[in-house]
């Protein structure tokens, strides 16, 4: 077991981040504690990481403790990424203090875009959750990886490619999919065990090639495509103006008479550029 301690720039509201998480069945949260475990797989090995918050929102500061010792290196570069500790929150809520969302920034201050522990689980929790109401969309998800992932010492770790590309359609439908996304999940899983998807190479592209990449599969559609973007990589400037969810949040922000039009919801966005991702999330976050 190794451990490290980590100090990150202020604001960061580690409360907000269990609170979120709290609410998937497959996070293991301590609220009391203040402790998070991420499941990682670092060269295809599972690592449970523990994270414990040692600071407060204004002097954030974290004891990191997992196994081995020889991964620390890529445990840590992976863990700044996921946690949001590689990207200060200061010049964001800055940003927003100037704008109409001022309040929400305020009560919402230093929340982190918390990202998936890997690409392909994001992808494939992406596409379970497409039209289903959250409290559905967790219950699938958590039936996906409970029923073809590995646990390990109480930490649940989600199936890799390689599982899922050798199931047959009717194997998921047990699980109550639908063949439809049934289809798409082992399809999709397959095109990344041949190497015809490769999402780790996303990294370096633009949200536009990544997007135009993604949507040519079968089974992808923006709102998947825009949440892979938010919550897989992390993309600061994305605004999902087709998320139901979202045109609700600001219909109740701004007191509007009506479901916002996509001329109005384009110019929201151009509003909160660059950071158009976190208005996104704050929105969505004032209505839970």
């Amino acid at each position: 077991m190794w451990q490290q301690q980590i100090e990150v720039e202020a604001p960061y509201d580690f409360s907000r981040v269990l609170e979120r998480l709290a609410q998937d069945p497959l996070s293991v949260v301590d609220v009391e504690k203040q402790q998070l475990v991420v499941p990682l797989y670092i060269n295809n090995t599972p690592v449970a990481v523990f994270v414990r918050s040692v600071g407060t929102k204004q002097a954030p500061a974290f004891l990191v403790e997992a196994q081995h010792p020889e991964l620390k290196e890529a445990v840590l570069a992976r863990l700044f990424r996921i946690l949001h500790w590689d990207r200060p929150l200061l010049a964001i809520h800055e940003h927003f203090l100037q704008t109409e969302l001022r309040d929400i920034f305020c009560e919402h201050e230093g929340t982190p875009l918390v990202l998936a522990p890997d690409l392909y689980f994001c992808l494939m929790k992406c596409i379970i959750h497409q039209q289903l109401h959250m409290k559905v969309a967790y219950k699938m998800t958590e039936r996906f990886v409970k029923a073809f992932g590995q646990e390990i010492d109480g930490v649940w770790f989600s199936p890799r490619p390689e599982q899922i590309a050798r199931l047959s359609y009717d194997e998921l439908k047990m699980l109550q999919f639908s063949q439809k996304k049934a289809e798409y999940i082992i399809d999709i899983s397959r095109l990344i065990v041949e190497g015809k998807l490769r999402l780790e190479e996303m990294q370096s592209l633009s949200d536009e090639e990544v997007a135009k990449q993604l949507l040519s599969i079968r089974g992808i559609g923006p709102w998947t495509v825009q949440n892979f973007l938010l919550f897989g990589l992390g993309r600061p400037n994305v605004f999902p103006k087709g998320d139901v969810g979202l045109q609700r949040a600001i219909e109740r922000w701004f007191r509007l008479e009506h479901r916002p039009t996509v001329k109005e919801m384009d110019e929201f966005r151009q509003m909160w550029e660059p950071y158009a991702s976190y208005a996104t999330f704050y929105l969505w976050r004032s209505i839970e």
